[in-house]
């Protein structure tokens, strides 16, 4: 009976142990995958500057590519590895999700916000910019327009509800990127404050300015410092007006695996380290112009003590 009892226990530890490595995903041990392989795949949006983009050569280039590489120069460390090939893998809309999903790309180096639908799929870093929903309007609109959407005036009311204001934005056709927080944020207030408005959805920045320029649309919703970064790229630069009001907080990170929570740490750990160093100020700058003190703050705020 023993006998038959250990080989019954033999079977049974066999069964558990192949169940238990099917029910891992591939994706879970990123550390040890990167560690044998000495390779780490990074995926980028081409055409989220200036967060990602195409620079000379197709070479990847922006804020969260220099990010990335101090990522993978931090994991070079951390797992004391002579070489670490990177990878770059060129992604846009669904793809992204998908390719963190499938293990096509180990991490994604955009412009990604941090919403409770997208953490349904992947996980997140720390914050990697304070970002939010801007908007950008042809130099020659009304001013009443403008001034409703900065600062609610001429009415005394909130912006989108009540009269003038609600009469300045009546009738207007508004455009925002598709597939973004920005969209689903215009159709909603669209819908809640009851407006008689068409809300538009644009393929890019560039299609979106086109429409502001030619007076197809209104006003242009996107994420803020890209909205900023393309007006200023324009040919029509000094016909476009970006608003300094952000209509919604949404913090950026870079996307990766869920439930691979040791490889989230070294990635936290590596923007932490960044966010501190001496050099983080000229770093950010190269981007985006000197931080201002609520930018600094963040920063400091975001990074983890070890």
């Amino acid at each position: 009976m023993s006998g038959r009892n250990g080989r019954w226990t033999l079977i049974a530890v066999s069964v558990l142990t192949a169940t238990a490595a099917l029910s891992t995903p591939a994706w879970a041990q990123t550390l040890d995958r990167v560690r044998t392989n000495s390779a780490l795949k990074l995926g980028y949006d081409a055409d989220a500057r200036p967060f990602s983009f195409n620079a000379e050569q197709g070479k990847p280039d922006g804020y969260a590519v220099a990010l990335c590489n101090k990522i993978a120069d931090s994991l070079r460390a951390q797992l004391n590895l002579s070489k670490l090939d990177v990878e770059w893998v060129s992604l846009s809309g669904d793809a992204k999700t998908q390719a963190i999903e499938s293990g096509a790309a180990d991490l994604v180096c955009g412009a990604e916000p941090v919403t409770l639908t997208r953490r349904q799929q992947v996980s997140f870093s720390i914050p990697i910019f304070p970002s939010g929903t801007g908007a950008l309007l042809s130099a020659s609109s009304p001013l009443a327009l403008r001034e409703v959407l900065q600062y609610g005036e001429p009415s005394s009311r909130p912006v989108w509800r009540g009269s003038p204001a609600r009469t300045i934005l009546e009738h207007k056709t508004f455009s925002s990127i598709a597939g973004t927080t920005s969209e689903g944020w215009l159709t909603d207030r669209i819908k809640t404050f009851q407006l008689s408005a068409t809300a538009t959805p644009v393929n890019s920045y560039q299609q979106g300015i086109e429409r502001v320029l030619d007076g197809s649309s209104a006003v242009l919703f996107g994420d803020m410092p890209i909205l900023m970064d393309a007006a200023a790229r324009s040919d029509n630069s000094g016909n476009l007006i970006v608003l300094q009001r952000h209509f919604t907080y949404e913090p950026l990170g870079l996307e990766l695996a869920r439930g691979d929570e040791d490889f989230r740490l070294a990635v936290d750990r590596a923007l932490s380290q960044a966010y501190a160093a001496q050099d983080f100020r000229t770093f950010f700058t190269t981007w985006f112009g000197p931080p201002d003190e609520a930018t600094v703050t963040f920063f400091r705020q975001t990074a983890l003590p070890e």
